[in-house]
């Protein structure tokens, strides 16, 4: 029995974990991937926020449409809008960064 628990320490001692090397070519090349990965994300992040401004800019121009094919062509505002239940409060306060022309077309400040 004692025989064989030294045959057993011996294997474990003999078992390698990795080396300094191994581990530090592993963080290297996910350093690497994060560096090729980062810009990117940060591109799809500001493509998702244009998109984002685009589809509300969107909404504003067809809320805009609505309003003046109902009030015979009248060019509203944006509190026109809000008062006549086009706008809900939130879409309210995030029409500040836009503008409605003369033409009734929605542009961003």
């Amino acid at each position: 029995m004692k025989k064989y628990l030294l045959n057993l320490l011996k294997k474990h001692r003999n078992q390698k974990g990795f080396t300094l090397i191994e581990m530090v070519v592993v963080i290297a090349i996910i350093v690497l991937l994060l560096i090729i990965i980062a810009p990117n994300l940060t591109k799809q992040k500001k493509n998702a926020a244009n998109r984002t401004d685009e589809a509300f800019k969107t909404t504003l121009q067809t809320q805009v449409e609505l309003y003046e094919n109902e009030n015979h062509g009248h060019v509203p505002s944006f509190d026109d809008l809000r008062k006549g239940n086009y706008l809900t409060d939130d879409q309210f306060n995030k029409s500040k960064d836009y503008v409605i022309n003369e033409d009734g077309e929605v542009k961003k400040k």
